[in-house]
């Protein structure tokens, strides 16, 4: 780290790249307060369907009730596997599967969110007028992208196994 960095990071605190995007925040929130206007954020005539509503909403589902639903279940799920780690029956590799299921769960749930008005097939007559097609296959697909999330998420905790007991046998990965 130069000189200059260093005595930034003394003045301010963190990196200057956490000042540039601090810096780019603010300016993208200040450019979205001067376009939307507040007849765009809330809608006077129909209340449930203003932006500040449901984002209110999503805020509030989201911070009372799916983090602590995910949390509890990220924890019961792997209660098991610190506990062995605890009392010394872990694997010799102590290669963790946590991410690997994870990353592969938060995928598909955000790819559900996304495809599930599809999925559930809401607004079918109007997605068949401007598509000429149907949202039948939108649940086979969003099956089809989940189980190659998981399955390339454990082809690569298979890889990571491998590694760690060539490691551990002693002999070197290539």
């Amino acid at each position: 780290m130069t000189g200059l960095a260093r005595r930034f990071r003394a003045i301010y605190g963190s990196h200057p790249l956490h000042l540039l995007t601090m810096l780019s925040g603010f300016a993208l929130l200040g450019y979205t307060l001067t376009t939307f206007k507040p007849a765009t954020l809330w809608n006077p005539g129909t209340w449930w369907q203003s932006i500040v509503i449901w984002l209110a909403a999503a805020v509030i589902a989201h911070d009372l009730l799916l983090f602590p639903l995910y949390s509890l279940a990220d924890r019961a799920l792997f209660a098991r596997i610190g506990g062995r780690a605890a009392r010394g029956q872990a694997s010799p590799s102590r290669v963790s599967a946590r991410n690997h299921i994870r990353v592969p769960a938060l995928g598909a749930g955000l790819t559900l969110l996304i495809f599930l008005p599809g999925i559930i097939e809401q607004g079918a007559a109007t997605y068949h007028a401007a598509t000429g097609q149907t949202q039948q296959p939108f649940l086979g697909r969003w099956l089809l992208l989940t189980a190659a999330m998981f399955a390339v998420s454990a082809l690569g905790y298979a890889m990571r196994l491998i590694v760690a007991r060539r490691r551990a046998a002693g002999g070197s990965p290539r």
